[in-house]
């Protein structure tokens, strides 16, 4: 393990100036877009992009005053930076180099930092991919979703299995440590069978980390719009029910850690020195600062923490000029974002870390929720850590309310 690299038992606590900082830069920008999407982004042209780009560094190069203004203290030193999106794989050479330039004009970035490129399996060009290797990125995480032909047209996705396949074979030969791959459960026409089959490509084909997320049936999206109307639009009809959803995650849980994915987290599976160290950070309480698009922050401040976030839609977003939602983080908002994103991993929260951080009368509140939830069956109490359980990872939202709702009361 390389310095920089977050000690595994680390607590959901309040956060603190002295720790390395997390950097995410948001590239809202795809060359379609997927049916199922509820984020922040959508396809953009050439002007779209550039114009973006200046927004962009221009906010990197404001990073210290912004966070002044707002009473916030930044750390300089960075030890993982995150492009998402989006599909930033579709940034020109030049314009990857221009944010990279804003980074180091503003941050140390250490020589082990963890660098991670989001990307579209066949959108990322080799003059792309030699530019961000030599930037530094040695870590690619690929929107593969499924790796069945039928279920990946569906919701517009624009490659075939053959291609994701031969795009990790591509990456790993030019020398990328690191490739990890994002699949849902719950997509259109998706069965037992099916998702077995995507299960086990993606465990042998080389990957190093894999993300597991149930589809998300909302009004923020294409699809689940359709989908609670009722419709046949998008391949509604095709969506299977919550249930079987569910049955396809508890087949994850139970199959990759049998081909060395092992859980970390409700979503995430890798061996623990695949881990990604970015997305830690967030669920760690460790500082972070988001740049463009609906890129949220969260740094140290005098009395606790202060999160911000930048607008959600592309007009309204002007870089360093960005209107931004800020929320100061007490004692009460500290505990609760300690539950609700430790329990998140599967090595809990601690009883006793939560006692020595936060008064006595606020964690005996939630103690008597867990209590609660662990009679339930939908938590665990093993030597004084708390930890959801299986069932209690697909309704964790539920959990997770009750808790918080022990906290605020």
């Amino acid at each position: 393990m390389g310095r920089g690299r977050l000690h595994e038992t680390m607590e959901a606590v309040p956060t603190s100036a002295n720790s390395m900082l997390g950097v995410y830069v948001s590239v809202p920008f795809c060359r379609a877009k997927c049916s199922f999407c509820n984020f922040a982004s959508g396809v953009g042209n050439g002007a779209a992009m550039e114009r973006y780009i200046e927004q962009l560094c221009a906010e990197i190069d404001a990073a210290s005053v912004t966070a002044e203004r707002i009473g916030a203290t930044l750390p300089r030193e960075v030890e993982s930076v995150y492009l998402g999106g989006g599909t930033p794989s579709l940034l020109e050479p030049a314009q990857l180099r221009r944010v990279f330039a804003a980074l180091g004009r503003n941050f140390d970035i250490r020589r082990d930092a963890e660098i991670t490129l989001e990307a579209a399996p066949g959108q990322i060009a080799d003059p792309v991919l030699v530019e961000a290797q030599r930037l530094g990125v040695n870590r690619i995480s690929l929107g593969v979703q499924s790796f069945v032909d039928r279920e990946s047209a569906s919701v517009g996705r624009l490659h075939t299995e053959r291609e994701c396949v031969a795009e990790i074979v591509r990456l790993r030969a030019a020398g990328v440590d690191e490739v990890g791959a994002d699949l849902i459960a719950g997509l259109p026409y998706q069965t037992v069978e099916s998702w077995e089959h995507s299960l086990e490509v993606a465990t042998g084909v080389g990957l190093t980390h894999l993300s597991v997320y149930m589809l998300e049936i909302d009004e923020d999206s294409r699809l689940g719009q359709e989908v609670l109307a009722g419709g046949n639009r998008f391949h509604a009809h095709g969506v299977p029910a919550e249930d079987i959803a569910a049955d396809l995650y508890e087949q994850a849980c139970e199959r990759l850690p049998q081909s060395g994915f092992a859980q970390y987290e409700i979503s995430n599976f890798a061996a623990s020195q695949h881990r990604s160290r970015h997305n830690m950070k967030y669920w760690q309480r460790v500082p972070y600062v988001g740049f463009g698009l609906d890129a949220h922050s969260m740094l140290p401040a005098p009395n606790g923490a202060v999160r911000f976030a930048n607008p959600d839609e592309l007009a309204l977003y002007a870089g360093a000029a960005s209107e931004r939602e800020i929320t100061s983080v007490g004692e009460r908002e500290a505990l609760e974002e300690s539950l609700f994103l430790g329990l998140r991993m599967n090595d809990g929260v601690s009883a006793k870390a939560l006692h020595e951080c936060f008064p006595r009368e606020l964690v005996a509140s939630c103690e008597e929720a867990a209590r609660e939830l662990i009679a339930e069956g939908l938590m665990s109490n093993d030597d004084g850590r708390w930890r959801l359980t299986l069932h209690g990872r697909l309704v964790s939202n539920d959990v997770f309310g009750r808790l918080l709702e022990t906290a605020a009361a």
